[in-house]
């Protein structure tokens, strides 16, 4: 089942301001929270589904990427904590401050560790006859890469980390209080679990640094628009030195000028003199590889449908390759010769004795008809 859109989970803008973010947030956490409806699952779903996402909407670097790539821009990352979602049992951005002044301080589960990087999403634009055949590119995708120097702990060469004594590493404090079970973000270290004394100067103690990245990139023959390429590890480096997540590269097939596709077929539009269309002819028609002859019968019409076997895109699974379907037009000539317009007067004449009875029988069903 897709995701719900973040906005849509809170209930606000898509402009909206951060005060608005955390009041929307705060209203419904605390109506669908577990220990205020316990044993009720669809709250405990509502309620993961609210954290989620005022984790990604509160943090204006991952509420950017979300604005641009929409759920791919962010991956599993947000349902998994690494974008630093509450915990299931957490009220520390609904009540603040007010619990730590009531209830004495607990500790909660450590996630100062390594965590996975976000996923990055591209989308590349590709003509018809490079889905067709296959492309191969490359693509420069900025990213955040873990700093060389300090190895993505964000301290100075020859210093490390330490574990912060106010929350021992976790990043968050907890309080319990009958059925209240209260975290907040660690005052001292700020939700990372670390202290850093001295900072690393190439990375400015973040443990990344903005690189870009030259990938090339293979689309397979038999793509259409929608199709999403997974490069594992190609996304952005996690925080505390964590790995990297995966681009997803998304392919947009643009409109061509003479071919539609549906599916695995092509269809073409090709013009036909009337002489062509009556006697009968053999044409020439557009593929994709290139000009092929086709033999239309005497009598075509327009709109007449012809099967071209083998001339479609080839199988995305490699199992075969699909048709073109040469769809015909009578061209009525604007501009006639004196030549021309003798001997279409002549058949004119022939015409209408041929159909004369055909004339007067239909005029005889609208006398019928109309009275």
């Amino acid at each position: 089942m897709s995701k719900r859109d973040y906005y849509e989970v809170l209930g606000v803008r898509r402009n909206a301001a951060d005060q608005e973010l955390k009041s929307a947030y705060r209203k419904l956490a605390l109506q669908h929270h577990p220990d205020r409806n316990p044993g009720d699952k669809q709250s405990e779903e509502k309620f993961k589904e609210i954290n989620e996402a005022y984790a990604v909407l509160s943090n204006p670097e991952n509420r950017a990427r979300y604005d641009r790539y929409g759920h791919a821009g962010i991956g599993s990352s947000a349902s998994s904590g690494a974008w630093g979602a509450p915990d299931f049992g957490g009220f520390e951005d609904i009540l603040g401050d007010l619990f730590s002044d009531i209830f004495g301080g607990g500790r909660t589960s450590r996630r100062g560790g390594p965590q996975r990087g976000p996923d990055l999403r591209y989308d590349l634009e590709i003509t018809l006859e490079q889905a067709a055949a296959g492309y191969k590119t490359q693509i420069n995708i900025p990213r955040l890469e873990n700093c060389q120097t300090c190895k993505g702990s964000g301290a100075a060469p020859g210093t490390s980390p330490t574990t912060c004594s106010v929350c021992g590493g976790v990043g968050q404090v907890r309080f319990q209080q009958g059925f209240f079970s209260v975290s907040r973000t660690c005052h001292q270290c700020r939700g990372t679990g670390r202290m850093i004394t001295s900072y690393c100067k190439t990375c400015n103690g973040q443990g990344r640094i903005e690189k870009d990245n030259h990938i090339e990139i293979k689309i397979p023959a038999g793509v259409d628009t929608g199709a999403r390429l997974r490069l594992a590890g190609e996304g952005e480096a996690g925080a505390n030195g964590g790995s990297h997540g995966d681009l997803y590269v998304v392919i947009h097939v643009k409109e061509h000028e003479l071919f539609e596709r549906q599916g695995n077929n092509l269809y073409v539009n090709v013009p036909v003199t009337f002489s062509q269309a009556a006697l009968g002819a053999e044409i020439k028609v557009p593929t994709l590889d290139g000009e092929d002859m086709l033999t239309i019968p005497e009598g075509t019409q327009t709109g007449s449908i012809f099967r071209v076997k083998g001339k479609g895109i080839v199988s995305l699974q490699g199992q075969g390759r699909g048709d073109l379907f040469v769809v015909t037009t009578i061209v009525t000539p604007t501009r006639l010769t004196r030549e021309q317009k003798r001997l279409l007067e002549q058949f004119s004449v022939i015409e209408e004795k041929q159909n004369a009875g055909t004339a007067r029988r239909f005029g005889n069903k609208v006398k019928d008809i109309f009275g």
